[in-house]
């Protein structure tokens, strides 16, 4: 099935699969906007199909589904396999983080007599996209006293959305004379909030309007906001794409399809696996993969230790061996040829469309800087399982050499010696506010990662 069009020969029966299994997604991406918000649909998600929260001195057996969660915002999911879990595990490991923006810890402010919460961009963003759109904020606020405050403004259909302004074409000709990336300034992307001002207030009657309002809708002061985690993300549902609604649009496929992918792999694995599977679901990779909850972190090998741990064999030999054993999919997006943007690919390498799941063996830019860059024989024993349970799977790279680049989580994982290579789904408008994927390799990706999972 390698590099085929998942239509050519399709069975009614797989398009309907693939059109069930799109509606599902669209309900996760519609719920899960934010690395929180994704932890706990995917720790409902898990319970729902028998998954238990690990807690210290349980005992661990074959056949078990089990779960940890690092302060709210990275999930780890086990199915404990047949065999001595040193042997080696088959993980899936995907970020749930997305580009967006972000409050400043002291965002809210007046200016000619409009409220405005001032942000700062997080991820790769193209900055003029975020403008002019309606824009939805989730995010806690955490109070002195360790009061945790859930803040979820814009998807509600009743709710309002708040937004940046632009300039108006008709006074816009200085800002047009400037290149896309200055067009946009990253200290610009200020978002209104209000204009009403408060009765009876003279100075910063709007901002204290707002005060009011967030005081009495969610109980916080405006000071409580240096220890909140705001963040700004594009309001609404994930929606079929295309006339033929072979496609779906929304924020955060990038690298939520994978997340969600992976997810299901796991909840839908039938019987107890050979290996030990392992669903990782991390934060911070779009920042760089830093912080107690991005993959450097080192929560995902106290995991293992506790597993080891349950079963008497909790040595750093015994951790290190099975890291070493271990096998990995880092479920990551590839970008996918632009029918209108095609000189930016190289068309005999780049991921197309309908052809299902992508694996790229390097990332990185110019001379493959910053990649892992997967072993052939690693590789080959992936292609046999794809081809042995027939899934459509296709290579990719991340754009022509010289072009730009990125980069995963496969080279962290690596640095413990297993072999890891990057598989995921292919994307149109990545890191935009509407990205692109379709529905067919999202379906497919989902049969490559339960095949990889079972049958490496």
């Amino acid at each position: 099935m390698y590099n085929k069009n998942i239509y050519k020969d399709i069975s009614s029966a797989k398009k309907k699969e693939i059109e069930k299994f799109a509606n599902d997604y669209e309900d996760f991406l519609s719920i899960a906007k934010t690395e929180r918000l994704a932890v706990e649909e995917i720790e409902r998600l898990a319970k729902k199909s028998g998954f238990r929260e690990f807690k210290k001195g349980d005992s661990v057996k074959f056949g078990d589904k089990l779960y940890f969660i690092n302060k709210g915002k990275n999930i780890i999911l086990y199915v404990i396999g047949f065999s001595d879990i040193t042997e080696g595990l088959r993980i899936l490991g995907a970020h749930i983080d997305s580009p967006r923006l972000d409050l400043k810890q002291n965002p809210l402010y007046e200016k000619k007599e409009f409220a405005l919460f001032d942000t700062h961009y997080y991820g790769g963003i193209k900055k003029y996209q975020y403008v002019t759109t309606p824009l939805a904020i989730h995010g806690v606020v955490v109070k002195k006293d360790g009061t945790k405050i859930k803040v979820d403004i814009g998807e509600d259909p009743k709710d309002p959305v708040i937004g940046i302004p632009d300039l108006l074409i008709h006074l816009s000709a200085d800002q047009l004379q400037k290149t896309a990336a200055k067009a946009i300034e990253g200290e610009d992307l200020d978002l209104i909030v209000g204009s009403i001002p408060l009765e009876k207030e003279d100075k910063e009657a709007v901002k204290k309007n707002i005060l009011k309002f967030l005081k009495k809708k969610y109980d916080f002061d405006e000071e409580d906001f240096s220890s909140g985690e705001l963040e700004v993300v594009p309001a609404g549902r994930a929606r079929d794409f295309g006339l033929d609604s072979s496609m779906i649009a929304s924020y955060g496929h990038d690298d939520r399809v994978c997340a969600y992918t992976s997810l299901r792999a796991m909840l839908d694995l039938e019987g107890t696996p050979k290996y030990s599977v392992c669903g990782l679901f991390v934060d911070k990779e779009e920042i760089g993969s830093y912080g107690c909850t991005g993959a450097e972190s080192v929560f995902f090998e106290n995991t293992v230790l506790e597993l080891l741990h349950s079963q008497g064999k909790d040595s750093i030999y015994n951790l290190r061996k099975t890291l070493e054993n271990t096998c990995m999919l880092s479920s990551d997006v590839n970008a996918a040829i632009d029918p209108i943007y095609a000189s930016a690919s190289d068309e005999n390498n780049g991921a197309r469309f309908n052809y299902g799941i992508v694996f790229e063996k390097y990332t990185g830019a110019r001379g493959k800087s910053g990649a892992s860059d997967a072993n052939a024989e690693y590789f080959a024993k992936i292609r046999r399982v794809m081809d042995e349970n027939d899934i459509h799977y296709q290579t990719g790279e991340l754009g022509a050499v010289d072009k730009g680049g990125g980069g995963t989580i496969a080279h962290i994982s690596a640095k413990y010696n297993m072999e890891v290579i990057d598989a995921g789904v292919a994307v149109l408008n990545m890191h935009s506010p509407m990205e692109i994927v379709s529905k067919a390799d999202v379906y497919e990706t989902y049969l490559a990662y339960k095949a990889f999972a079972k049958n490496l």
